[in-house]
């Protein structure tokens, strides 16, 4: 029989802890490393059959906690689980696991919902591979930490059950950006983490950095991965737009859109950037553009915006500010249906159907 092990990091988590421990029942053991919680979190768990374990880590760093979270589990287990209490597996996970496991795979990927938009539909989605087996297996990173394996696994894909985020939207993120830059330090060579602390300074409106960040991961001999290096360029442009330099902003998309043209991001980000311009025709382009492309990448790189009524939206202000009212109203129909509850979508059809 398969041995099913969850195991998580918690640290004042007491609201998420029955939600999630109802979700992740099906395993056959539940581990946390509690890692200094001011709540009842610790009682609340091991009140339902958790085992946890508490242990302060310092100086803190995700992957030192999560690894020793990796070691409360036994190494009889089958299949390792890794999940934040804020997340949550859909029902029937467990059955699905075992299905893919059953074909000789160390390690499974899987649908992941980041966020969810204030309608309660799906946000931000791609895939993520956090089910692995015991032996082989390490965190790195401070943060955003990363499943590491000394040998190359077999990794099969799930497609019948998915994870769920549902983010406390109060938690801090401000030891994020030194753990990025602590990140850097340690291996300036890892262009993940040089894109992720560009971005990280972008969060924070620190553009300047933004950009001398950004700049050195698009020239990374490292940086390989299109759609990541199209990331640094959107993010520059952002950033330039924001200093005022649109010239270098307008370069910056043209550099994004060069790096992956497959991708819808850079073509909406355009758009926008036209809209903010009044550059009706280009908005228009660029909106048909990004609408050519159909096929909803698995990475963490999609955004939601592009993949909902805003790049039908943008087209339709393109198209009826270029005369062509009839068109305008086609795209905005279509963002309407996207966005049901947009009012000023819905005041902009009216108005173009009158």
């Amino acid at each position: 029989m398969i041995k099913v092990c969850v195991y998580a990091i918690c640290k004042n988590e007491a609201k998420f802890i029955d939600r999630w421990v109802d979700a992740m029942s099906e395993a056959d053991e539940i581990f946390v490393l509690d890692t200094g919680s001011e709540d009842e979190s610790v009682e609340m768990l091991r009140a339902r059959g958790v085992t946890v374990h508490e242990e302060k880590i310092v100086p803190w760093r995700f992957d030192a906690a999560r690894n020793r979270s990796l070691e409360m589990v036994p190494m009889d287990c089958d299949i390792c689980v890794c999940v934040d209490l804020d997340e949550i597996f859909t029902p029937g996970w467990r059955r699905e696991v075992e299905r893919a496991w059953s074909g000789g795979a160390e390690r499974l990927e899987y649908r992941y919902v980041w966020s969810f938009n204030p309608d309660g539909t799906e946000g931000v989605v791609f895939w993520i591979s956090k089910i692995h087996a015991r032996r082989g297996f390490r965190w790195v990173n401070p943060v955003h930490e990363v499943l590491c394996c000394d040998h190359e696994p077999k990794t099969e894909s799930v497609a019948g059950f998915q994870a769920e985020h549902h983010a406390d939207q109060q938690k801090s993120r401000a030891q994020y950006l030194p753990l990025l830059e602590l990140a850097v330090a340690e291996d300036p060579h890892n262009d993940r983490n040089m894109h992720y602390l560009g971005r990280e300074y972008m969060f924070h409106g620190m553009w300047r950095e933004c950009i001398e960040t950004l700049s050195r991961h698009v020239s990374m001999p490292e940086a390989m991965w299109a759609d990541e290096k199209c990331a640094s360029y959107r993010f520059m442009a952002r950033a330039y737009e924001n200093l005022g330099n649109m010239a270098e902003a307008e370069r910056c998309l043209y550099a994004a859109v060069a790096q992956a043209p497959h991708l819808r991001e850079p073509w909406v980000d355009m758009a926008g950037f036209y809209y903010r311009l009044e550059d009706w025709c280009g908005v228009a382009w660029c909106a048909e553009r990004a609408l050519r492309i159909t096929e909803r990448p698995r990475t963490y790189i999609t955004e939601a915006e592009s993949w909902g009524a805003l790049p039908y939206d943008l087209g339709s202000l393109g198209y009826y500010y270029m005369g062509l009212k009839d068109k305008a109203a086609g795209f905005a129909r279509k963002a309407l249906e996207l966005a049901p509850d947009d009012e000023r979508i819905r005041k902009n059809l009216e108005f173009m159907l009158d």
